[in-house]
């Protein structure tokens, strides 16, 4: 669609950019409000918000490489090229990568790991929802081509698609993610307002993002998300099945009337 804001000689502004950073500074604002209110401590969460969008990052691109190492493999000098540091790599990779970070950090700085996982979780979903209208604005994330009446066709050369999908309506993958995100923010940060125990506003993200991520993979036209099981699914499918088991497992284990039923034993 708007690969680039603006260009002036030789420096382009790129639309993917500006929005991932807006993103990442909203979810970043947002986490350290939802802790003060909670009674936690703004500015650790800040920089575990932080530690955890660079290391996000980095597990997002490195999965991309594993998931398509077919390619990177023949081409090495693609791994650290501006196309590949520009690619917004794979969620799943930079959730896994994220989380792990935040462990190291909560565990080191002394934090209640799944309070704060809960005061950050609305904030991680908005940055997403904002970073994926990125995706749809560079073009990568691209659905697969539809005759429904919502596709979406993509024209400009610099849009981060093949050739042979330009001037293709596709399924607007991007922008249903976005939605699903965007849903997710309200919703986590209504129930943040009214929880009943630490992680349940965390274990809802995960089942509600990945139940959503599972099905739109069917949608999803672009590479490099791995294939499992002989192709029967995609390794991001895979994740997203762990996800759903671990937020179901958040609520099981951490709901009152669990740890009721387990103290009167």
């Amino acid at each position: 669609m708007y690969p680039r804001l603006f260009q002036i000689g030789s420096f382009g502004l790129p639309t993917y950019g500006l929005l991932v950073a807006t993103g990442v500074l909203l979810g970043l604002l947002i986490s350290a409000r939802n802790a003060q209110r909670q009674g936690m401590d703004p500015e650790k969460t800040w920089n575990l918000g932080i530690l955890v969008v660079l290391c996000g990052i980095a597990g997002a691109k490195v999965l991309l490489i594993v998931n398509d190492w077919s390619y990177y493999s023949s081409h090495p000098r693609e791994i650290l090229s501006l196309g590949t540091l520009q690619a917004g790599g794979v969620f799943s990779g930079g959730l896994i990568a994220a989380l792990a970070a935040a462990a190291w950090y909560l565990r080191r700085n002394r934090m209640a790991a799944l309070a704060t996982c809960d005061v950050c979780a609305p904030g991680v979903a908005l940055g997403h929802a904002i970073g994926r209208v990125g995706c749809f604005a560079a073009g990568c994330c691209y659905g697969k081509p539809t005759t429904h009446f919502w596709g979406v066709t993509f024209t400009n050369p610099l849009a981060q698609i093949p050739a042979q999908h330009l001037g293709i309506p596709l399924e607007p993958t991007q922008l249903l993610e976005s939605a699903v995100e965007l849903a997710n923010f309200l919703l986590l940060s209504w129930l943040l307002a009214r929880k009943k125990f630490d992680g349940q506003v965390m274990g809802a993200y995960l089942f509600l993002y990945g139940f959503a991520r599972y099905f739109l993979e069917f949608l999803r036209g672009d590479g490099g998300r791995g294939e499992v099981f002989g192709g029967a699914m995609t390794g991001t499918q895979l994740i997203s099945i762990g996800l759903v088991v671990a937020g179901g497992l958040l609520w099981l284990v951490r709901s009152p009337k669990t740890v009721a039923a387990g103290a009167t034993r």
